[in-house]
């Protein structure tokens, strides 16, 4: 295979992987205004526990999508913010938040009508 496709097979899958799921969305979300402390994001996202938001910060620091500061004092303080690279989705979100806005209504309508049918 020639660079030339080596460049053009990547699959869309990749690209999901790297923004996409429950979590990583909106901790781009909080992090578009600036730097957060971990107890900050903690608290301002609702229902994820510790141990997933450690786990997705983590995974989002080794795609590039925000990088971690260390301040070394007492109390221990850390800092996440989002990177050149996350900022580039942005235009993506942006697609996605208008394509939720027209269709989002369709798809729960989708979703109750499919429920409904499941249930006879």
């Amino acid at each position: 295979m020639s660079k030339i496709e080596q460049a053009y097979s990547c699959n869309i899958a990749d690209a999901f992987e790297v923004f996409a799921g429950k979590w990583k969305p909106e901790i781009m979300w909080h992090l578009k205004t600036g730097p957060l402390r971990f107890n900050t994001l903690l608290k301002e996202m609702d229902g994820i526990s510790q141990k997933m938001l450690t786990q997705q910060l983590r995974e989002m620091q080794r795609d590039g999508l925000v990088t971690r500061t260390d301040y070394f004092e007492k109390p221990l303080r850390v800092e996440y913010t989002s990177t050149k690279l996350a900022e580039s989705l942005r235009p993506i979100f942006s697609v996605l938040q208008q394509w939720t806005i027209e269709h989002g209504e369709n798809v729960a309508q989708a979703r109750r009508l499919y429920d409904e049918e499941s249930k006879k």
